[in-house]
């Protein structure tokens, strides 16, 4: 395992703070005399508004303002929010109709915030939203892709984007040619994220300057977006970012209430807090996944692949966020093929609006759906050819590096055989049969699936990192992510230490604050470690070649840093960093008081690896229990084995959640039936067993340290696993098509409708 620093776990540093309540999220950061600000929500998914009157609303007792979209407009501010649209494939942009803050007219999806009221507490702000007279009328509702009436004048037929990546005919004539051709279509049921803290935000305005407290994965989108929405010059916006109770990609982006709240501080001179209770957050976050993908695969006699296409079908809901559009297009795309060597391959592409909430980003953004398709239908083909699905994935994986993926991006360095070769040890699969046989005298299926993946690592390739050193002699680390949970704290307070010899109780971990650094990248797409431990490792390059240039004069030339102090030939003096700092500092060298590194990495990195999953299914009840599961990934140079291997933890258990209980469902009519955790199942501790973690680290020449980064590839990997393991077991029983999530009901369905088939076929 390559890995810096000790063997030995470390504990991290930030979790004492998070385990004994001393942890500082939004709403413990509000001013105590900030007013509260509550939304009132479209009570259906698609209707005109005749009438808004909140008169009485404003008269109500403790109430300082209440906003609707005229009002944001009167004050000068711009109510669209910005979204990124795909490239069609004829080369236009995707259609970008605007979203606005606040309703502007008509209702688009339920929840969506139509005014907000400011009061002086909670329970009068939500006092007066309910005396606010709403008279609508009801427009036909469209939650089916491609179906119903048009959302948006902009996008006729609710066609969002239209894009196509690949070699298309060429695929077409490999495919006809095939010997054989499996296909497999996949629904990628949506999810709701579910961070454990909601969505908070409180905003403060000195008469110059707007300040927002945000809980989010980054500062910098908020503050270009707030800035450009209010008229504001960025150098009067300070977005601050404390500490975050889960993002998993669906707090990357700003969400239409930050804008209210904002313009409010300003209008009234007044910090206004707002923290979303569950209901409202199940209502108005974003959703995730929501697609349908169709797979097909051709072999050659000897079960070589020769051709791949896949075409994607996706629920955008009722707007484009702001990634929305790109992630089951371009972001698919990135891991289109896998870890398949595969001649000829293409993939199209449709979005869709419909009158339900947003999707956008959730771990893994595209890169799990690309890898769900494609691995399904690798396990359909050995079952359907005959063969061992670990022998088809090796005879089938790239082995020659660097190498071209269709997209046209470049994957420089894997040994995908060996990630197989390690897991299929490591999941025991020759006691496979003997656990099925034990399963079946309990009376019981099991199913094991496999699923190898690719993960490709996005986001902002430059980020910044600066080190001061302060008089006080603590050392501050700036940095340009956001930690959301994954141990940032420890892992970079931890490398800076190994690479200056400052000892980790000295330096102050600081983030999250636009004045800071003036730009970053934020947290998203698996980059903090990669970009940001790269800029670490340069900025500490930077420092300690400054003070071994400034202690020539009195160590005489040659100095150098050597574990973790400096010396220099003939010279019987070693100074650490600390003590140069203290001398530099005494001879009036503030110049080295203060150090700033931006760098920008060439090439994207591709973690990898594969993961095993075994199941049992109780045939009498439906019941799908997950039994054993093993991981073998390549993440490069480890820097913390212990975080990594729990965010890949982490990561399965959301995979599992997507696959096994988790469903966002709509009726006919836009209303949400999933609205409560009552009705929206989350996977408990319980349901999950203590996975087996390896790894076979090829470290990367993209960047300096050679990390490839882990933070979403739990979860690609997971979804296909589970979801084969299911397949798998089910096709004992007859069971064709299964589709997530794999409920009791649907599980005994499936079952109960193959006994009635084989009975008939008797």
């Amino acid at each position: 395992m390559v890995q810096f620093g000790s063997a030995q776990p470390a504990g991290r540093i930030e979790d004492r703070r998070f385990l004994t309540g001393a942890g500082r999220y939004v709403d413990d950061l509000a001013p105590a005399d900030a007013l509260h600000a509550v939304f009132l929500r479209a009570p259906v998914a698609h209707g005109v508004i005749d009438e808004l009157d909140m008169t009485a609303a404003r008269a109500m007792p403790g109430v300082h303002l209440v906003l609707d979209a005229q009002a944001l407009l009167a004050a000068g501010v711009t109510l669209g929010m910005s979204a990124i649209p795909a490239t069609n494939a004829d080369g236009t942009r995707g259609a970008t109709p605007e979203r606005p803050t606040l309703v502007r007219g008509v209702m688009r999806h339920l929840g969506e915030p139509i005014a907000m009221v400011v009061a002086a507490t909670i329970a009068q702000a939500r006092d007066a939203a309910e005396v606010i007279v709403l008279e609508y009328r009801d427009l036909p509702v469209t939650v089916v892709m491609g179906q119903g009436a048009d959302i948006h004048p902009e996008a006729p037929g609710n066609r969002a984007y239209d894009y196509a990546l690949g070699d298309v005919r060429g695929t077409a004539q490999a495919l006809q040619a095939s010997a054989h051709r499996v296909t497999v279509e996949v629904v990628h049921n949506r999810v709701f994220p579910a961070p454990l803290e909601p969505r908070a935000v409180f905003a403060e305005w000195d008469g110059a300057r707007l300040h927002l407290c945000v809980g989010a994965q980054g500062v910098w989108v908020q503050k270009s977006e707030l800035a450009m929405m209010m008229g504001l010059d960025p150098s009067a916006v300070r977005v601050t970012n404390p500490d975050v109770g889960g993002g998993f990609g669906m707090k990357a982006m700003p969400h239409p209430e930050y804008l209210p709240v904002a313009q409010a501080a300003r209008m009234l001179g007044r910090a206004v807090r707002w923290t979303s209770d569950r209901g409202e957050a199940m209502l108005s976050d974003n959703g995730a996944r929501d697609l349908v993908s169709l797979s097909e695969l051709g072999f050659d006699e000897h079960h070589r692949i020769t051709a791949y296409r896949c075409t994607v079908r996706s629920n955008l809901g009722a707007y484009n966020s702001e990634f929305g559009q790109n992630i089951q297009s371009m972001l698919f795309s990135k891991v289109l093929t896998g870890i398949y060597d595969i001649p000829h391959a293409c993939m199209t592409a449709q979005g869709f609006f419909t009158n339900t909430t947003p999707v956008d980003a959730y771990r893994g953004a595209g890169r799990p759906e690309a890898i769900l398709a494609i691995e399904r239908t690798m396990d359909a083909a050995a079952r359907q050819l005959g063969v061992d699905p670990f022998d088809l994935r090796r005879a089938n994986a790239i082995t020659a590096f660097p190498y071209r993926l269709v997209n046209g991006e470049t994957v420089r360095d894997g040994d995908f055989r060996r990630i197989l070769n390690r897991l299929q040890v490591e999941a025991d699969t020759a006691g496979l049969a003997g656990r099925t046989a034990a399963s079946a005298a309990r009376g019981l299926l099991r199913g094991r699936g496999l699923a190898s993946y690719i993960e490709a690592i996005l986001g902002d390739p430059s980020e910044t990192a600066k080190v001061v050193f302060r008089p006080d002699g603590m050392v501050e680390l700036h940095v340009g992510t956001q930690s959301n949970g994954q141990g940032h704290e420890t892992v970079f307070t931890r490398f800076l230490a190994e690479r200056t010899g400052v000892p980790p109780e000295r330096v102050v971990f600081v983030q999250g604050d636009s004045d800071a650094i003036p730009k970053g990248g934020g947290t998203g797409g698996s980059r903090s470690v990669t970009v940001q431990g790269s800029a670490i490792h340069a900025v500490a390059a930077d420092i300690t070649q400054a003070f071994a240039a400034f202690l020539a004069d009195e160590m005489g030339e040659g100095v150098t840093f050597d574990e973790g102090r400096f010396g220099a030939p003939g010279s019987n003096l070693r100074l650490t960093l600390i003590e140069a700092v203290e001398r530099a500092r005494a001879a009036g060298r503030d110049d080295l008081m203060a150090h700033t590194r931006t760098i920008r990495l060439d090439g994207r990195s591709f973690p990898n690896g594969a993961h095993v999953a075994e199941v049992e299914v109780d045939p009498e009840t439906g019941q799908v229990t997950l039994d054993r599961y093993t991981v073998t990934d390549d993440f490069g140079t480890l820097m913390s084995p212990q975080l990594v291997e729990g965010q890949v933890h982490g990561g399965m258990a959301q995979g599992f959640g997507q696959a096994i209980c988790e469903n966002v469902v709509f009726d006919a009519q836009g209303q949400l039936l999933t609205g409560s955790f009552m009705d929206y199942a989350m996977p408990r501790a319980a349901d999950m067993p203590r996975p087996r973690f390896t790894t076979e680290p090829v470290p990367t020449a993209t960047n300096p340290l050679g990390m490839k980064g882990c933070g979403e590839a739990g979860t690609v990997g997971a979804l296909a696993a589970i979801s084969n393991a299911v397949a798998d077991a089910l096709a004992q029983a007859g069971v064709g098509r299964v589709d997530m999530p794999f409920t009791p009901l649907r599980v005994w369905g499936w079952l109960n409708d193959a006994r009635v088939r084989a009975l008939v076929d008797l």
